[in-house]
């Protein structure tokens, strides 16, 4: 650690993304929460999505995840996705799920110039560091359409999201499998028009890893 990031440490603590305890070693999540979130275990892969092969998901969207997640997204907590890679990675690794590339689902643009930072990419080149992965932009959003968390039932879900996103790569896919990223999962809307439009470019395979998603 540089000098500057020991006086950033002295001025700014460290705390534990989950809850927030002062940390005072390099670390972004202290060792209780590690063991007591709210692991979705062997319901890992408890949402079946169209278009998508196995969609895997380590944590369920509550409590101290939740509101972790929401200043990640909210509040440029940006380092949270070091720590959020690695549950994944693991998930993943336990999910024996294998990829050729990794990718994202992307902001549109109007929302990434007000937030600054898109945080489904952050995880997804971190994951991708961990796995010695290439990370594509594949995809882009076309339409700035309304945020899935106000819109209600699946199927307006799956209206609301259908036709908004394009391929964004160079060339085709050409059978390659490639894991899609986000950072929550719902319904699997989103998920499942994103891997649409994968499939349609050549893709053999998608999956999909969020670090949490909603019980049903």
């Amino acid at each position: 650690m540089s000098f500057a990031d020991r006086l950033l440490d002295l001025v700014y603590p460290p705390r534990c993304a989950f809850c927030r305890r002062l940390l005072w070693k390099d670390a972004l999540a202290c060792p209780e929460c590690i063991k007591s979130l709210p692991y979705t275990g062997a319901a890992a892969r408890g949402i079946k999505i169209a278009h998508i092969a196995d969609c895997v998901s380590p944590l369920y969207y509550e409590g101290d995840v939740r509101a972790s997640l929401l200043r990640y997204k909210f509040h440029s907590l940006t380092a949270y996705s070091k720590v959020y890679s690695k549950i994944i990675v693991k998930c993943i690794d336990e999910c024996g799920i294998s990829c050729d590339i990794i990718t994202w689902v992307p902001l549109s643009a109007r929302r990434l110039r007000k937030r600054g930072y898109d945080q489904a990419r952050l995880l997804a080149e971190e994951i991708a560091r961990e796995k010695n992965i290439p990370c594509v932009r594949l995809l882009k959003k076309t339409v700035n359409n309304p945020a899935q968390s106000g819109t209600g039932s699946p199927e307006k879900r799956r209206a609301n999201v259908a036709g908004v996103y394009a391929y964004a790569g160079e060339e085709p896919l050409e059978g390659k499998s490639v894991l899609l990223v986000d950072d929550i999962v719902t319904t699997g809307a989103t998920l499942g028009e994103c891997a649409r439009v994968l499939k349609a470019a050549g893709a053999g395979s998608v999956y999909a890893a969020t670090l949490a998603r909603t019980r049903e």
